[in-house]
């Protein structure tokens, strides 16, 4: 049965808006095959536009437009000053912090292939107590690892020790102590040759935080590495903003 007060359409192309469009429909909901005067909502990808300004795997936002009503509603990423009445999912608390949650997964996985061992009794470090570096300790600890977390404040290390983490401050980095190191800040915090050889470094940030050879830059995961999670939150995302409130599906 479909839920009738909406009609969605999604433009553009990647594996997780695909995976958003079967979702809306699994979940009852009518989603269009073409943008049309009767379409509430559009679902772009999670970010929205590549480097010449149009949608992701489709043609300008402005051509995309002409063909839907003026007070159509667009969901997406980083859309900027986009001619429309939009919602920008990467301003959304919420979003941000289960797609942390599903980085953090996809970021662990990423490790794993790439390590002889397991991670029990592995010294890890994590650069950034952020939304992906607060997941990310939390996995990387439940499995077992000698999990340190480099802040940049002092304070900060008080929290860390009381749940159970090591600490250190960014400047204060030893990287040659550490057989897999994680960054998730987007500016320059270490470089790959101070590690040691054998040292496995992946870098979750939007820019790359550890610069030089051998570095695992792991930037979109949950695109990559998990496009079913990722759709599903781009559609419960659309869903909560389209009621009003906060889904349940």
């Amino acid at each position: 049965m479909h839920v009738k007060q909406f009609l969605f359409y999604t433009a553009g192309a990647s594996p997780a808006l695909l995976y958003a469009r079967n979702q809306l429909a699994e979940w009852g909901f009518e989603v269009s095959q073409e943008p049309s005067p009767e379409v509430t909502h559009v679902l772009l990808p999670v970010p929205s536009l590549d480097d010449t300004g149009n949608i992701r795997g489709g043609t300008s936002l402005e051509a995309l437009l002409q063909k839907l009503p003026e007070n159509v509603t667009v969901y997406g990423g980083n859309l900027g000053a986009a001619p429309c009445n939009c919602v920008d999912f990467l301003k959304d608390e919420y979003y941000l912090a289960e797609n942390a949650a599903i980085t953090a997964h996809c970021a662990l996985h990423v490790a794993m292939n790439h390590i002889s061992g397991t991670f029990k009794g592995a010294k890890v470090l994590i650069i950034g107590w952020g939304r992906i570096g607060k997941c990310l300790a939390a996995l990387i600890k439940n499995i077992g690892a000698e999990t340190t977390v480099a802040v940049r404040k002092k304070n900060q290390c008080a929290i860390l020790s009381a749940l159970g983490y090591h600490s250190v401050l960014t400047p204060e980095i030893k990287p040659h102590d550490y057989q897999i190191i994680f960054n998730t800040v987007p500016s320059p915090v270490l470089c790959a040759a101070d590690a040691a050889p054998d040292t496995l470094l992946i870098d979750l940030a939007s820019k790359q935080g550890i610069t030089g050879d051998g570095v695992i830059w792991a930037r979109g995961l949950p695109g990559k590495e998990a496009p079913a999670a990722s759709g599903a939150l781009i559609a419960k995302t659309a869903l909560r903003y389209a009621f009003g409130k906060e889904s349940t599906i």
